[in-house]
């Protein structure tokens, strides 16, 4: 099997971008992976396929893989690279467009400077919306990871996250934590570990080590994420700015009940042919 794609990226955080649409893919978990890999397949940290919808609310349908095959529910990241793509393939002339996730419908709309902004959605806190094992939402947790008592906030924007706040992003543990707290037995559904370091009321640094790729160079929820849990935890006033490894993302939430919004750069590396 011949399959074109697309690679591009986020702020570093890495795709490759199939049409779903003008061809019918069913991918095994073993393709996904040869495609993600770099030393052997093209090299990326999730597979994008663009879809057509399944409900009449929806432009098109929005599916991700994450490295090691697993489907997940949403990428903020590639959700900016998802827009660029169809407008770019020519699947569509609107700048706005509802997009199906297995999270929710978001509305990613491209930007007159080219920069792109999605509207992730309403962040959910309820411990069995996450899902996180535990009775009540509260905004810090205790979480005992390694015999070491760590304080996390968790938040569902369509994928689970868990938010620390460390002094210092580069001295962060994020190698040794990262996959720990992931695989936590409290959360059923394995977890994104995100290390939020607060520079002032309006700016973080962020890096996230995410379920089923590793620590990547930025990611989009999970700069919705800790942003959201510094508001809620009084560190943070919107909007901020979130800078990671790979570039800086601005993020605006109005509160409970609102959605939240993250603008952010798009960017095509280049297009090519790989045979499966």
């Amino acid at each position: 099997m011949r399959l074109e794609f697309l690679k591009m990226h986020g702020l570093g955080n890495d795709f490759v971008v199939l049409d779903g649409v003008r061809q019918q893919l069913a991918l095994t978990p073993e393709q996904l992976r040869y495609l993600a890999d770099r030393h052997f397949g093209v090299g990326c940290d999730q597979v994008l396929l663009v879809e057509k919808p399944t409900r009449p609310d929806a432009d098109f349908r929005y599916r991700i893989f994450n490295a090691d095959g697993g489907e997940v529910e949403q990428c903020g990241n590639g959700a900016r690279c998802f827009v660029r793509f169809v407008h770019e393939t020519g699947l569509t002339d609107r700048r706005e467009i509802r997009v199906e996730t297995r999270g929710g419908i978001i509305v990613p709309r491209l930007e007159a400077d080219g920069s792109v902004t999605v509207e992730m959605g309403v962040p959910r806190f309820q411990p069995p919306e996450i899902p996180f094992l535990h009775d009540d939402d509260v905004v810090i947790y205790n979480l005992d990871v390694a015999d070491e008592m760590l304080e996390v906030s968790v938040v569902s924007l369509g994928n689970p996250h868990a938010v620390q706040v460390v002094d210092s992003v580069e001295a962060a543990p994020v190698a040794a934590q990262g996959p720990l707290i992931e695989g936590h037995e409290r959360f059923p559904q394995r977890v994104n570990a995100g290390f939020m370091q607060v520079v002032d009321r309006h700016t973080i640094k962020l890096r996230v080590y995410e379920r089923g790729t590793g620590e990547t160079l930025a990611c989009g929820t999970g700069a919705c994420a800790a942003v959201v849990t510094g508001i809620r935890r009084g560190l943070l006033d919107s909007p901020v700015r979130v800078g990671t490894r790979g570039g800086d993302l601005t993020i605006v939430w109005g509160g409970a009940g609102r959605p939240v919004l993250m603008t952010g750069p798009a960017v095509t590396v280049f297009s090519g042919v790989i045979e499966l």
